[in-house]
C-alpha cells in the first residue's frame, strides 16, 4: 500500500511539475555583470527573459555626422538622466536611416561607464513593460527602456501598457527608467483623411480635434522630448560618406576620388540618408582593401 501511494505521488509531483513549467512565471534577474545592453524576449512557453548583448555596436556619438542638433538634445537629457536629475522620456521621429536608433546606440556607449544600461523591447512585448520596471526598479543602474521602429495599429495591446509607462502610474513609475523609442510615425498611430472631419471650430476660430484624433495625439504628447529627424541633403550625404570612409581608414584622395560613385550608389538606392552613405562606405573601402 505504501509502494502504491508512494508512486501515486511521485506522478503527481511529476504533473505538477509539468503544469508550472507552462504557466507564467515572474520575470527574474539576470546576472547584470554580463553586459550593458538586454532584450527582452518570450519564449515559445510565454516566460519573459532577459538576454545580455555580447557584442554591442561600437558607435560612437563623434562617429554621427549632420545631426549636430539632435544630438546635443538626446545627449543633454541622457546625461541628466544619468546623474539623477529630472529627464524625459525621448521620442525620435523622421525620415529612415537618418540616425535615431544609432544615436540611441552612441548615446549608450557613451554614457555606460556611468551605469547607463539599455533593454530592447519589441513592440509585441509592450505588454510585459510593468514585469520589466519592477525588475530594475531596485537597481543603482539608469535603464533605458528602447523600443525601436515604433508604430501601433488600432487596438493592439502594447499601446495602453506603453501609455500608461509615460504615464508614471503607481505601478510603473521608477525614476531610474525612461522610454526611448524611435518612429517614422509622429504621433504612433496610423492617421485616415475621414478623422479630419472630426475637427471643429469654435465661433472664435479655433481649431479642435475629435476624439479619435485627440487619442492618437495623446500617446505621443507623453513622451517629454520630441527629436525630429529630416532627409539629408547631397552634401550632407557626402560629408557623412566622407566621414565613414575616413573611419575605415580610407585616405583623403581616394574619399575625394569615391564621391561620384557615392553619388551613384544613392541614386540607385532613391536615398540619401546616413544607412545607405555607411552601406557605401563599407562597400567602397572592402573594394578598395582588396584591389578591385
Amino acid at each position: 500500500m505504501n509502494e502504491h501511494f508512494e508512486r501515486l505521488l511521485q506522478r503527481a509531483e511529476q504533473l505538477i511539475a509539468r503544469i508550472e513549467a507552462v504557466l507564467p512565471q515572474a520575470l527574474s534577474e539576470p546576472d547584470w555583470s554580463q553586459a550593458v545592453a538586454w532584450r527582452y524576449r518570450k519564449r515559445s512557453s510565454g516566460h519573459g527573459v532577459l538576454e545580455p548583448v555580447r557584442h554591442v555596436g561600437a558607435m560612437r556619438l563623434g562617429d554621427l555626422k549632420e545631426v549636430d542638433g539632435q544630438k546635443d538634445k538626446i545627449r543633454r537629457n541622457t546625461e541628466q538622466f544619468v546623474k539623477g536629475l529630472p529627464a524625459n522620456n525621448v521620442l525620435l521621429t523622421g525620415a529612415r536611416g537618418t540616425g535615431k536608433s544609432s544615436l540611441v546606440r552612441a548615446c549608450l556607449n557613451e554614457y555606460a561607464p556611468a551605469g547607463l544600461r539599455l533593454i530592447e523591447v519589441d513592440k509585441a512585448d509592450l505588454v510585459d513593460l510593468p514585469d520589466i520596471v519592477e525588475v530594475v526598479a531596485q537597481r543603482p543602474e539608469r535603464f533605458i527602456v528602447f523600443c525601436d521602429d515604433l508604430s501601433f495599429e488600432d487596438g493592439e495591446p502594447g499601446y495602453k501598457a506603453l501609455k500608461s509607462i509615460l504615464d508614471g502610474s503607481v505601478s510603473a513609475a521608477s525614476p531610474n527608467v525612461l522610454i526611448y523609442a524611435t518612429s517614422n510615425r509622429r504621433h504612433l498611430l496610423p492617421e485616415y483623411m475621414k478623422e479630419n472631419l472630426t475637427y471643429t471650430h469654435t465661433p472664435e476660430g479655433e481649431v479642435h480635434p475629435g476624439e479619435v484624433v485627440e487619442e492618437k495625439i495623446s500617446l505621443s504628447e507623453r513622451f517629454g522630448l520630441w527629436v525630429s529627424f529630416y532627409p539629408f541633403s547631397q552634401d550632407e550625404y557626402l560629408t557623412i560618406v566622407a566621414q565613414w570612409l575616413s573611419s575605415l581608414g580610407v585616405g583623403p584622395a581616394e574619399i575625394d576620388a569615391a564621391r561620384p560613385q557615392a553619388l551613384v550608389w544613392a541614386l540607385e538606392r532613391g536615398s540619401r540618408s546616413g544607412r545607405v552613405a555607411y552601406q557605401f562606405a563599407r562597400d567602397y573601402a572592402g573594394s578598395h582593401a582588396t584591389g578591385a
